[in-house]
């Protein structure tokens, strides 16, 4: 393809904004990382940019020898995984016959879901069915009333929608099963769209807060989340053997800078794994509905 005057202006233009809006996200995570590892005095004396000022690992040290840090820790990584988990295969399992034309009530299914997606249910009511469940203060309460996201079971019907028919009917044809022909075919075929889907689950299951503060009033069950909340906005660090001259050298912006970093790395790293997978999932599923 013969490259115009135009279309380069058009490519130069795209990598001018791109680079741009791709700065203004990455640029206060650098400054926040900057802050968590620089001293007190650089971060009073507003010297702290890009670039760590009187380099010092004393935020960091404090926040995890504080053991409601680890405690919220681990409940987030248990909602994240199980919660994403139960999402995939509810979305699975539902997206799957709404996708085939062969099931009864496939569109009366299709408006219900329609319906949740334009009208969501208030906080009262939910919190009354969480109530009634009996999932208070439990983790179940931030996984199980988020099981299937509205917008994300359409995203994954009109993936199964793409798939060849024809494939799914020599399946039959050899003896398959449904639950066989979703097992052995359809999800090894759709790696992408679980992919997406995960990483929009799992995203949100680490950044759940506010369900945490209505459902949760147990300190051991909180996520890590409302612990990180609790430490920006109130200064409220748990007990640790920190040296006193330590604390004197930390800043509390320092500190809370160190807790965001702790909260936000975790959930970067899974993205490099499922990169190519979500690049494609993206762009599947948008062409047929």
């Amino acid at each position: 393809m013969i490259m115009t005057r135009g279309h380069k202006i058009f490519n130069l233009l795209n990598i001018i904004l791109l680079g741009i809006l791709g700065l203004s996200m990455v640029l206060p995570l650098i400054h926040i990382i900057a802050q968590s590892l620089s001293n007190n005095a650089a971060i009073n004396a507003g010297k702290v940019s890009l670039w760590p000022v009187g380099f010092t690992l004393g935020s960091y040290k404090l926040i995890l020898q504080d053991p409601t840090i680890w405690l919220g820790f681990r409940n987030s990584v248990i909602i994240t995984v199980f919660g994403t988990l139960i999402n995939l295969f509810m979305t699975t399992t539902l997206a799957y016959p709404l996708s085939r034309p062969e099931y009864l009530f496939r569109k009366s299914i299709l408006v219900m879901v329609l319906f949740t997606l334009i009208f969501s249910a208030p906080l009262i009511p939910n919190y009354l069915l969480v109530k009634q469940l009996g999932l208070l203060n439990t983790l179940w309460a931030l996984m199980l009333p988020m099981a299937i996201s509205s917008f994300n079971l359409f995203v994954m019907r009109s993936f199964f929608l793409n798939l060849p028919t024809e494939l799914l009917d020599s399946a039959r044809i050899d003896g398959c099963g449904e639950f066989r022909i979703l097992w052995n075919i359809v999800l090894p075929l759709s790696k992408p769209a679980m992919a997406t889907m995960g990483i929009m689950y799992a995203v949100g299951h680490w950044n759940r807060y506010a369900e945490a503060v209505f459902y949760i009033d147990h300190r051991n069950w909180i996520p890590l989340q409302v612990r990180l909340r609790e430490i920006v906005f109130t200064d409220q660090m748990g007990q640790s053997d920190v040296s006193s001259e330590l604390m004197l050298l930390l800043s509390p912006e320092g500190i809370k800078m160190a807790v965001i970093v702790v909260a936000t790395i975790p959930i970067l790293c899974v993205y490099p794994f499922l990169q190519k997978h979500f690049i494609q999932g993206m762009m599947v599923g948008s062409v047929k509905s």
